[in-house]
């Protein structure tokens, strides 16, 4: 924890805490899962720091690896005690301890915000938003949520059937007749910290709401939202605050559906031919004349990759029963760290890859599967043009700024 940081206004300084416990029953390691290519913590920090009204962002934690990603992600890491830190341990006692942190370094806050990491798709401006409404004195609280003209019903033992609880379940009121009703979204809470502190929970005083879209209300509980969340990121958008740029030390690719187009021809003696991109051959050799490790990595066993590699001067590894495994053998041996590999794919037996490494790439017709584990989807397709694509966005990050380190690890733990 640093004392250092701006105080943009007298009451103390706007901050956003970011509760990250290592466990979770229904997601197990849930934080640190992905959404487009980047872990769920990530998200939060970085949609957190894009925020202008925003002056620092706090990750509550009891476990070392999300604190290392926190921190490679821009950050500080408040270490919650093992005694906040259990299954039933609430949102509000790890801000309530964040709090108590940052006083004992004497950094006064004014407006605090709980912002879950289990809500990937937040927008900042959202944030600044509710913070305004909060700093104006319209409001001590500002919580997320969407409009909502559900009909809810309830049971209970004993009872002979449903009955509506919002509603009047004789008379069908059309929506046009109703006043909606506001669904929280989970995904933040902007607070004045001295009415948090008196009332030690995330509602109290005047609060109000801050309506988001609806594609930005998913909140992940289960696999099942998780999967979803995955599979809309493509098209929600990209991640505010998240720099375009592909930071690497090496590069590693599938080869049919990337170097190739995902066809063969095949001869009457059962000779299999495929067509490549004469650009493709150039990025590679300029990210060879770069110092830059490139491997191919193939599920087959086919002379055509093998003659390929030859031609491209790079190596190449075939036969893969387990590509994940032997992306991991070869970079331990170069001393490589997953986490500074870009892996470009595009087929459902490259997602152990794109799993494990900092750069998760796809070509744009790839399974959608494949898509949804991206965190960079290429303009190119496969055998058009798509490695050429990928080198000159590593080369051009490495001209543009200097080398440095995201050691962050995803890789699932149990």
């Amino acid at each position: 924890m640093s004392a250092d940081g701006p105080r943009s206004e007298p009451g103390g300084e706007t901050v956003a805490v970011i509760p990250a416990r290592g466990g979770s029953k229904g997601v197990p390691r849930k934080n640190l899962r992905r959404v487009g290519g980047i872990p769920l913590i990530a998200r939060a920090i970085a949609t957190a720091r894009a925020a202008d009204q925003v002056d620092r962002v706090v990750v509550s934690t009891d476990d070392p690896q999300i604190a290392a990603v926190a921190r490679e992600w821009g950050a500080e890491v408040v270490t919650r005690p093992a005694e906040l830190s259990g299954d039933t341990a609430g949102s509000e006692s790890a801000v309530e301890h964040a709090l108590d942190e940052l006083a004992r370094f004497g950094i006064a806050v004014g407006i605090v915000i709980l912002v879950q990491a289990t809500s990937p798709f937040i927008d900042p401006a959202d944030l600044d938003a509710a913070v305004e409404r909060v700093r104006a004195a319209e409001s001590d609280v500002v919580f997320s949520a969407v409009e909502s003209w559900g009909f809810l019903w309830r049971t209970a033992p004993g009872a002979t059937g449903a009955v509506g609880i919002n509603h009047d379940h004789r008379r069908r009121v059309r929506r046009q007749e109703r006043e909606p009703e506001f669904l929280e979204t989970g995904a933040f809470y902007v607070m004045d910290a001295a009415g948090f502190r008196l009332a030690k929970h995330r509602f109290f005083g005047s609060i109000g709401v801050a309506l988001v879209p609806e594609a930005h209300a998913i909140e992940i509980d289960t696999e099942e939202q998780l999967t979803l969340a995955s599979a809309i990121a493509p098209f929600v958008g990209g991640l505010a605050g998240v720099e375009s740029t592909v930071d690497v030390d090496a590069v590693v690719t599938d080869f049919d559906g990337v170097h190739t187009d995902d066809t063969v021809l095949v001869g009457q003696n059962g000779e299999e031919f495929v067509g490549v991109s004469r650009s493709d051959g150039m990025g590679i050799g300029r990210l060879r004349a770069a110092g830059v490790p490139v491997l191919i990595l193939s599920t087959e066993t086919n002379p055509v990759v093998s003659a390929r590699a030859r031609k491209l001067g790079v190596e190449v590894a075939q036969g893969s029963a387990d590509k994940a495994a032997t992306l991991t053998a070869w970079a331990a041996e170069r001393d490589i760290p997953l986490d500074r590999i870009a892996y470009l794919g595009n087929d459902v037996n490259d997602l152990g890859c794109l799993d494990l490494v900092g750069w998760p790439v796809a070509v744009p017709d790839a399974h959608p599967q494949v898509l949804a584990a991206a965190r960079l989807v290429l303009a190119a397709s496969g055998g058009a043009g798509a490695v050429r694509e990928l080198a000159e966005a590593v080369l051009h990050t490495r001209a543009v700024q200097p080398r440095r380190s995201h050691p962050f690890s995803t890789r699932r733990e149990s």
